[in-house]
């Protein structure tokens, strides 16, 4: 203390708070710039000037249809069954390391969740979804 008044200084959290947004605006800075370059570089190095330029490669042949023709709508029901199964896996494979700890109450819920993904298949099958012809 000079004389009566204390003396004022920056404290660290401002010195911190002022180092934390230069950080900020740096690394945004420096993403912009990746991202400019990313997209200077794709342009230097497309094919053709627009989508309809650039023919699919087919062992030299023109294309006789359009790429997404040739998948059926039948390939996204089952995709999307497929992803049905796939988030059962996601939840059970935590489910098989707390089942031992957790008791007859994690056992309940898994089978009430396979119910409800078996209802599901139930109703693709009678809607059929799983039909080919």
């Amino acid at each position: 203390m000079i004389g009566s008044r204390p003396i004022l200084h920056r404290g660290p959290a401002v010195d911190r708070a002022g180092g934390t947004v230069i950080g900020a605006v740096v690394l945004l800075t420096a993403l912009a710039g990746v991202v400019a370059a990313l997209l200077g570089l794709t342009t230097l190095l497309r094919l053709g000037r627009t989508i309809t330029e650039v023919r699919p490669f087919l062992s030299g042949h023109q294309p006789s249809e359009h790429a997404v023709s040739r998948y059926h709508v039948r390939w996204y029901t089952i995709t999307m069954i497929f992803l049905a199964f796939d988030m059962e896996m996601v939840f059970m494979y935590p489910w098989t390391l707390v089942v031992a700890q957790m008791g007859t109450p994690a056992v309940v819920e898994m089978f009430i969740f396979l119910a409800i993904l078996v209802a599901g298949v139930w109703y693709a099958w009678r809607e059929g979804a799983l039909r080919w012809t």
